[in-house]
């Protein structure tokens, strides 16, 4: 018996405002959606065009919620990239990085929900 990673779900408020996000920091576009046919949710699954790992944004029609309880975010993604003073100097113009650690060379950016996503540089020996 073999298992494979397929995706990680986040719960968001705004999806537009999510896949907008996503795209402008990470350039993640949306593989594939998927709508009830009553309304109540809609599903959107985001792509970096390189791994076939997929990120799922889900909304739901029905929350009540102005927040996700996200806890204290020790729970994160991490991307990598080839150009961490390029990626940095994006992300500090779309005021989105909530912690440093020059330290260790990486950093965090705040999605529209509060999701936490770590950037790390894409030769590091710094664990992930």
């Amino acid at each position: 018996m073999n298992f494979q990673f397929a995706h990680y779900n986040y719960n968001v408020i705004n999806l537009e405002k999510s896949l907008d996000f996503y795209e402008k920091a990470l350039g993640l576009k949306e593989a594939r959606r998927k709508e009830a046919a009553d309304g109540s949710f809609i599903l959107s699954y985001l792509t970096d065009g390189k791994t076939g790992f997929q990120l799922e944004l889900t909304w739901l029609r029905d929350w009540e919620g102005d927040r996700y309880n996200l806890g204290d975010n020790e729970i994160h993604l991490a991307f990598t990239t080839d150009d961490m003073d390029a990626a940095h100097k994006k992300h500090q113009e779309m005021n989105c990085i909530c912690y440093e650690n020059p330290d260790m060379g990486i950093y965090f950016i705040a999605d529209p929900d509060g999701y936490w996503i770590e950037i790390v540089p894409a030769k590091s020996n710094t664990p992930q």
